[in-house]
């Protein structure tokens, strides 16, 4: 039984972990930045991971995500820990979210260039279907209680450490730049490179996260061999900063 349970942690940390790098790499820096542009199958391929590990629509994803760009700390920031405090963030981040993403005048607003496509209205946006084919898979792979375990692994994994992108990189860290968030390098490491967070504030259309040194930015590598093999445009070679580099305070 025990090296069940091992087995489903595991797998469970894996699944995470390719749902963190679909998350950063298509949801975050590909649709909600443009800082990159995949061809179509890239595409296709990262759309069918979230699907399947999150069953999230990424219409809605970059709408919330645009939205506290553009109201980062304000009263209409989703998710502002500066506002709620970081604790409430974090364990509510889901609830926060899901009172956003399913706001249809915040979507139409914040994601008018997303329309949906016939393979989302056939398939990606039916949710649950995709989850459970994902649950359906782990338990094929690893048995059905290594299987189950990894399912549950996973979701408390995946919003826990979603949930401290919003909270803990907006409290405490480093923070280079002028900005609220933070640059937290051990989250940076579980995130896909999403804890480099104050990174990203400032130079909001790079496509990679890490830009000082020491800094880890664990998706920048597949990017690189993905723009290699001609399969994404990165869109600034130098990053574009909307803000100055200074020493703010570290909490």
């Amino acid at each position: 039984m025990l090296q069940t349970i091992v087995i489903g942690i595991l797998a469970g940390f894996a699944a995470t972990q390719a749902a963190n790098f679909a998350t950063s790499v298509y949801l975050h820096r590909t649709l909600s930045h443009r800082a990159m542009t995949m061809n179509r199958g890239l595409a296709v391929a990262f759309r069918s991971v979230i699907w399947l590990s999150t069953g999230l629509r990424p219409r809605e994803w970059v709408a919330v995500h645009r939205k506290h760009h553009a109201f980062t700390d304000e009263a209409e920031d989703p998710h502002s820990p500066a506002r709620l405090g970081w604790l409430r963030v974090q364990l509510t981040n889901p609830g926060l979210y899901r009172r956003v993403a399913r706001d249809e005048s915040t979507v139409r607003r914040f994601a008018r260039d997303l329309e949906p496509t016939r393979l989302d209205r056939w398939l990606f946006d039916r949710a649950f279907v995709g989850l459970g084919l994902g649950i359906a898979l782990l338990i094929v792979t690893f048995g059905w209680q290594a299987g189950l375990i990894a399912a549950l692994s996973h979701v408390v994994l995946y919003l826990g450490l979603s949930g401290s992108v919003n909270s803990i990189a907006h409290t405490f860290g480093r923070r280079p730049f002028a900005t609220s968030a933070t640059n937290v390098r051990w989250l940076a490491l579980l995130t896909a490179g999403e804890g480099l967070h104050n990174n990203h504030h400032a130079a909001p259309t790079s496509a990679r996260f890490s830009l000082g040194r020491f800094e880890w930015d664990p998706s920048w590598l597949p990017i690189r061999i993905f723009r290699r093999l001609g399969l994404v445009k990165i869109r600034h070679a130098v990053p574009k900063f909307v803000v100055a580099k200074r020493a703010l305070r570290t909490v």
